[in-house]
């Protein structure tokens, strides 16, 4: 099983088939109360769209992500901002911002101290973290039935989440280590609706190619396909697919 962050992504089929995330994400601009004037950089950016939205505020804002075809993609839509292709757990800015926003990023990075400490050498001394992520349990009923498939097949042996969901006391104190003051830290249960008779596939194409093991990896769309399907009991209902998310948010300060 891989465990690497993933860096590839397919950002047109992002943009027309999971607009969702970042939809979901603009009530965590409340929690960041963007100002004019101040840098604010989006940690993890995907393909740009919350990073317009800060910058409609006044703000200076740039956004860093791992994939090129998701920072190419938010600069082709967004050319007036500053997009970085970088890995997360290493890039450092030319100078530091106010406050870091990140939405549905975090849990890609397995290497969450890597990522704790960029965004604190990122921010200024008071400056603001604003985050949300996948907690602890989220998307359960999906980790539960990939891990029956393995089971079944005896595969399970060393297999590792290709996610990161810490608990809420796991994560403050990592953030607490790497010189935060955590203000805020909160699991949200957030069913999300899945667009479309192929919704729960669409999800599995594009975010749970971490699931299928490597001796499956050439057939891993028959593997996604049969995930699916035995996720359609619980997780099909009224003609609509829905996924259990559970959204772990964190409002955080660095120390001075």
């Amino acid at each position: 099983m891989r465990n690497e962050q993933r860096v590839h992504w397919a950002a047109g089929d992002y943009d027309r088939t999971m607009g969702f995330v970042s939809r979901y994400g603009q009530d965590l601009l409340e929690w960041l109360e963007p100002r004019p004037g101040e840098r604010i950089l989006d940690f993890g950016c995907g393909t740009g769209d919350l990073a317009a939205k800060i910058a409609g505020s006044g703000a200076d804002v740039e956004g860093v992500d791992i994939s090129p075809e998701m920072a190419e993609r938010a600069r082709s839509k967004y050319p007036s901002l500053k997009f970085h292709c970088a890995d997360g757990t290493k890039w450092r800015p030319d100078r530091p911002f106010h406050s870091v926003f990140s939405n549905a990023a975090l849990h890609w990075i397995k290497d969450a101290e890597g990522a704790a400490r960029t965004i604190a050498d990122c921010l200024l001394p008071g400056g603001k973290l604003a985050a949300e992520f996948g907690g602890a349990g989220n998307v359960r009923s999906i980790v539960d039935a990939n891990f029956t498939m393995l089971t079944e097949r005896g595969l399970e042996s060393g297999f590792a989440l290709p996610w990161y969901f810490p608990s809420i006391g796991e994560y403050a104190s990592l953030l607490e280590k790497n010189g935060f003051e955590v203000l805020i830290a909160m699991m949200v249960d957030r069913p999300t609706a899945l667009e479309g008779e192929e919704g729960m596939l669409n999800w599995l194409r594009m975010f749970g190619e971490g699931l299928v093991p490597e001796t499956e990896r050439a057939a891993s769309e028959a593997w996604l396909r049969e995930l699916s399907e035995r996720l359609r009991p619980k997780c099909y209902r009224n003609g609509a697919w829905q996924a259990d998310y559970r959204r772990l948010r964190v409002l955080a300060v660095r120390k001075a």
